[in-house]
């Protein structure tokens, strides 16, 4: 139960910090709101690789748990508890910050939990965006942390933290960047209306991407040594 609760707790951190910065920072009105949380994203990765890495392996998104059990890494059971407990960190993250913005409605800037949503009214361009974003950020996983991949694993958790804050970088002013179906259900849940209508969006992309990326990963990954 430990990974499981380890993996709880690393996509709380990463929804309510990422989260967070895009309420705080009202994140897509202009440059720096988009970096900034771009930022948060990608350091709250960085942050929860190197405190709950040695755990759980630092999941903390059910698209690399799916594109790491589909690339033989972990089995079924442990693939399913994760994206569980996942789901619940990102609810818990979600509801936290409804609740501190309900406490103060002058803090609510843009949408009061993070929740995501297509820029353009043709959601298909959205879909497209989340699995050609969540195949690069999976890859990237993937092969940083691969053992026959020489010794890039010894700085996986700095790369797929940057990696994540080009892909916020790219995909905020599409969809708001998911590319993480847990950080994508806690806050539409509260959020409602459009980001909840569209949450299909937010999950069937990154499962997608995710999938993919096993695929081609295990095309590609080197022989073992």
């Amino acid at each position: 139960m430990k990974k499981y609760f380890a993996e709880l707790f690393g996509t709380f951190v990463l929804t309510f910090l990422g989260c967070g910065a895009a309420v705080s920072l009202n994140c897509g009105v202009d440059t720096a709101s988009v970096v900034g949380t771009a930022i948060a994203f990608g350091l709250s990765v960085v942050a929860m690789a190197y405190t709950i890495g040695g755990i759980s392996g630092c999941h903390i998104n059910p698209a690399i748990t799916l594109g790491v059990f589909l690339s033989g890494r972990m089995n079924a059971k442990d693939c399913g508890m994760y994206i569980v407990f996942q789901v619940i960190g990102a609810i818990i993250a979600a509801a936290l910050l409804a609740f501190l913005v309900s406490t103060d409605p002058g803090l609510a800037r843009g949408t009061a939990t993070g929740a995501n949503a297509c820029a353009s009214p043709n959601v298909i361009n959205g879909l497209v965006a989340e699995i050609i974003l969540t195949f690069i950020f999976v890859m990237v996983v993937l092969g940083a942390t691969a053992k026959t991949n020489g010794a890039t694993n010894n700085f996986a958790g700095l790369a797929i933290g940057l990696a994540l804050i080009l892909i916020h970088l790219v995909g905020i002013n599409y969809t708001g960047t998911s590319v993480n179906p847990a950080r994508s259900i806690g806050p539409a849940l509260f959020q409602g209306g459009e980001a909840l209508s569209q949450l299909w969006v937010f999950i069937v992309g990154p499962f997608v991407g995710g999938a993919l990326a096993a695929f081609v990963w295990k095309a590609i990954e080197p022989a073992e040594k």
